[in-house]
């Protein structure tokens, strides 16, 4: 619990778009001291720069570009799937409460994907995971709010598993596991954001919960279009923030023992490190 808050809490500052700005701030109030004030203004010019750039350069597409093709598509074989895994992060529960409709985010892709996979899998279970995973937040979960969407739509509620208690994708892998009960043999999709597969991927092998990944949220275009620059500072550093926490999530989760390798790929844990170039 501890451990949780205060990774939260750590990760707020070292959050790029945060710290970028506190070095700006930082070098403003060096400036009102006469010893120290060269020094202050040189830190916010240089980091005003910094921000700039890399907010309109893509340096933060190409840091997400290796996450989002570990994973290929999912190409419909004709096996037969069990069930499908749809982790939260695209819908703001708070919102959607308060409105009285669902209020999707950036990530709604999984959502929509998950109701196309829904109907081509019409035997499919279809898990939902997702707790109120933040720290600021008033602790309601996200999944019993897509639940009752698919419901809405009419998705048959017997097909419908909601775990609401996880925080982080490491629970999400755990707690799923223990209401999927999944079965030797059982093929059940893995829905998450490309850029978020390799680390979700990881955290449901270590968990013994086999699964097969869809990724969905594609961020890069690829090719040439990686080359972009971004129209709005903001939009660059929004991506910053992301991919720079992923890859943190991937460092740490090896580290702490919730992955066991530090890149998964689609492979067996064995050999997920190297199996795919960076």
């Amino acid at each position: 619990m501890v451990f949780y808050y205060v990774s939260k809490i750590a990760w707020f500052f070292a959050t790029p778009s945060n710290l970028l700005l506190s070095a700006i701030l930082l070098g403003l109030v060096l400036a009102l001291f006469a010893p120290l004030r060269t020094f202050g203004v040189g830190l916010a010019l240089v980091t005003t720069v910094t921000t700039i750039a890399l907010g309109l350069l893509p340096v933060a597409t190409y840091l997400m570009v290796p996450l989002e093709e570990r994973f290929p598509l999912f190409k419909d074989d004709g096996k037969p799937v069990d069930g499908i895994v749809l982790l939260g992060g695209a819908v703001d529960a708070s919102d959607s409460l308060s409105r009285g409709r669902i209020s999707a985010n950036e990530a709604a892709e999984r959502v929509l994907d998950t109701i196309q996979l829904a109907h081509r899998y019409p035997q499919a279970r279809i898990l939902i995971s997702g707790g109120g995973g933040t720290v600021f937040g008033d602790g309601r979960a996200e999944a019993p709010v897509i639940a009752d969407y698919f419901r809405s739509i009419g998705i048959d509620p017997a097909r419908i598993l909601v775990e609401d208690r996880s925080r982080t994708t490491s629970e999400n892998a755990l707690y799923a596991r223990d209401l999927a009960k999944p079965k030797e043999g059982e093929r059940w999709l893995l829905v998450t954001s490309a850029w978020h597969m390799p680390r979700a991927v990881g955290v449901f092998e270590k968990a013994g919960f086999s699964v097969t990944a869809y990724p969905v949220d594609f961020r890069t275009g690829g090719g040439s279009n990686n080359l972009r620059l971004f129209a709005f500072v903001s939009d660059g550093l929004r991506r910053l923030d992301v991919v720079t926490k992923e890859w943190a999530g991937l460092v740490g989760y090896y580290l702490t023992g919730r992955t066991n390798v530090l890149f998964p790929a689609p492979h067996s844990s064995s050999d997920a490190v190297g199996s795919a170039s960076l």
